[in-house]
């Protein structure tokens, strides 16, 4: 007898049968705290670019993974975690840091917005920088934040090079900050759109909510330094 199953367990099913591989369960292992070009997922895998493809697409055609166009380098495209996709994935304590420091290239929103939110949710200090930091905070940054119930109204860009400090965790928060920073091999990437393009409310209201949901990943995946191993 042919059981004509509901469509969301047939959806769960091609999940499940997706993640059964430990190639594609260790890319989404790779994609649960940042994103990552297919050449970067390719070399921390050790994984030839056919095979890389193949189960790339798996990923995809399973809802699991997607695509989005760099705003730096526009040859590239970065594979991105469909959170709504999966359940109870987050790990815990994968990472030690003393610090976390939120970098986009003109620091004015994302990275202040990101560490703005840190800041309410974890107990691991966290910092901003940019690579060519603004004269100022975005002013709809601020209004977002506000919105929000944080405060962006005594923050100020800085420089990277001025805020960095030896075993900071960096999270590059826009695709230029990460492609200018290819020489940083331990960092993470979130490949958040910028809201300053668009210009409106609605879209720095986007790029807040996209941070909120990363921050809520990463912070259970953050220990203290001092915690010890």
């Amino acid at each position: 007898m042919t059981t004509d199953w509901p469509s969301d367990t047939v959806a769960r099913a091609r999940v499940h049968a997706a993640l059964g591989e430990p190639a594609r369960l260790a890319l989404v292992d790779l994609l649960v705290l940042g994103d990552a070009s297919p050449g970067e997922v390719g070399r921390r895998l050790g994984l030839p670019s056919n095979l890389l493809a193949h189960h790339v697409k798996l990923l995809e055609q399973a809802g699991i993974v997607e695509r989005s166009r760099s705003e730096g380098d526009h040859r590239r495209t970065y594979l991105r975690l469909r959170t709504a996709s999966l359940a109870d994935l987050v790990p815990s304590g994968l990472r030690q840091a003393p610090r976390v420091v939120f970098v986009c290239s003109h620091n004015s929103a994302r990275s202040q917005l990101a560490a703005a939110l840190w800041q309410r949710r974890s107990e691991v200090p966290a910092a901003s920088a940019g690579t060519r930091p603004a004269e100022r905070v975005h002013p709809l940054a601020v209004a977002t934040a506000r919105t929000h119930g944080l405060s962006l109204t005594h923050a100020r860009p800085h420089h990277l090079a001025d805020v960095l400090r030896t075993d900071d965790l960096v999270v590059a928060v826009c695709d230029n900050a990460h492609e200018e920073l290819d020489h940083h091999d331990d960092r993470l990437h979130w490949s958040v759109p910028d809201p300053a393009a668009v210009g409106t409310p609605a879209a720095f209201d986007a790029a807040y909510r996209d941070l909120a949901d990363r921050v809520d990943r990463l912070v259970p995946a953050v220990r203290p330094a001092s915690q010890g191993s």
